[in-house]
């Protein structure tokens, strides 16, 4: 029998390994995180992965995907199929032919220099040839004014009559912006990312004219509520189809008042071969999708994996389905490949599987048919086994629960084979 001394030291024994435990897998957990930042700020940000990496990831030394039948499921053939796909993808790129150094299609202002004996003589010279000398030229932009001239009439035989004149179109009456001018500042504003102090600036130094950017930021509320017909036109032909494809984007905005700028976001819709309408909303809660998506459509919807749009489909009563996208469930996989290589390889090897098949139908151009049973005859058949891998990661549990690798079953299984 242990003296009370004993027993205590063996109490604070067993918490002490405890700790020790759980300080080790906070440690691991951490290191993981923490390679990751490391790769997201100073590494590469591409994805791509050779056959050659994938071969590496395959023959890693993790225990647990050695031991899962679906990450460790014949190397050999998983070897000559590697194989096989680098020859058929190791075919040498035709060589780009070389731009033209001026565009052929500007049109040509031709500037004639003529030697100075010449001129001081031109009878006495005959010419038996020219050399041309093409140049990029440019014309800088310049201010102008116009002058909308509106006669006004009466009749002859009626000259006490009120006179008439032709209406005035303008977004505001008494404005001094032509159109001309309200396209180059919104152009400049949201394609060329120039703010509209800076573009007040530039008109002052450059052009000698005042425009005050309180003026520039009226205008451009009058085109945008100008120009909102045409938006709806463009979201509703979008919704249209029964398929859309949605994603939302951070964008920092000035917020008068607090002194910093806040977090907004930019909801991005678009259908295949259709245009794409943008919302803003400086959220990103569900209720955003609210207004966005008409409450009439049903379909499907293309978009990550964000709590969101889950939230959203389940209130629609069954008329959205959700579809992933491979490329953010492919991101998860890549992530997971320092802590285990092997498991991370094998789905990366499946993904690159259906990447290829899509690869060869955009080459031959196939139609919606044609794409619908490839897709059913071979695409299908790697996703049920992306699938099946996927469930038993889940089911094992032997990963952390805060581990990449245990957080992309929960992620990613979920909506992997709504895609096909």
């Amino acid at each position: 029998m242990m003296t009370p001394l004993e027993a205590r030291l063996t109490k604070e024994n067993a918490a002490l390994r405890a700790e020790n435990k759980a300080q080790q897998i906070e440690i691991k957990l951490l290191r993981e995180k923490i390679d990751l930042l490391i790769r997201r700020i100073f590494g590469k940000s591409s994805e791509q992965l050779n056959d050659g990496q994938l071969m590496l990831l395959l023959q890693g030394g993790d225990d647990d995907a050695k031991k899962d039948p679906a990450s460790s499921a014949s190397p050999g053939v998983l070897e000559a199929e590697i194989e096989k796909r680098g020859k058929d993808t190791a075919k040498i790129k035709p060589r780009k032919e070389r731009e033209a150094r001026v565009p052929a299609h500007l049109p040509a202002v031709d500037e004639v220099i003529e030697p100075d004996e010449v001129v001081a003589d031109p009878e006495a010279w005959r010419s038996i040839g020219e050399e041309i000398t093409e140049q990029l030229d440019y014309k800088p932009a310049r201010f102008f004014r116009r002058r909308i001239i509106r006669r006004k009439y009466v009749k002859r035989d009626e000259p006490y009559q009120a006179p008439i004149i032709a209406p005035l179109n303008t977004l505001q009456e008494r404005s001094i912006a032509a159109p001309g001018l309200l396209a180059q500042i919104i152009v400049a504003k949201y394609c060329d990312h120039l703010p509209l102090y800076r573009q007040e600036q530039i008109y002052a130094t450059r052009h000698d004219i005042a425009i005050p950017r309180q003026s520039m930021a009226r205008w451009i509320g009058l085109a945008a509520d100008w120009l909102r017909p045409i938006y709806e036109h463009i979201h509703t032909g979008v919704m249209a189809g029964g398929y859309v494809q949605i994603d939302e984007t951070p964008v920092e905005y000035l917020s008068p008042g607090n002194g910093q700028t806040k977090q907004g976001y930019l909801w991005a819709c678009k259908r295949p071969g259709v245009d794409v309408s943008f919302t803003w909303a400086t959220s990103r809660a569900a209720r955003c999708l609210d207004r966005i998506i008409p409450a009439d459509f049903s379909g499907t919807v293309q978009c990550d994996g964000y709590a969101a749009y889950p939230s959203f489909a389940n209130r629609s009563e069954g008329r959205i389905t959700l579809a992933a996208c491979w490329a953010n469930a492919r991101r998860k996989f890549h992530e997971a490949t320092e802590s285990t290589p092997q498991q991370a390889g094998w789905m990366l090897l499946q993904i690159q599987h259906l990447y290829r098949i899509e690869k060869q139908l955009r080459q031959t151009k196939a139609g919606a048919q044609q794409r619908q049973a490839v897709r059913a005859s071979q695409s299908r058949m790697i996703t049920e086994r992306i699938h099946r891998a996927l469930s038993r990661i889940k089911l094992k549990g032997r990963q952390l629960p805060q581990s990449a690798t245990r957080q992309i079953p929960e992620r990613v299984g979920a909506t992997t084979i709504c895609m096909i």
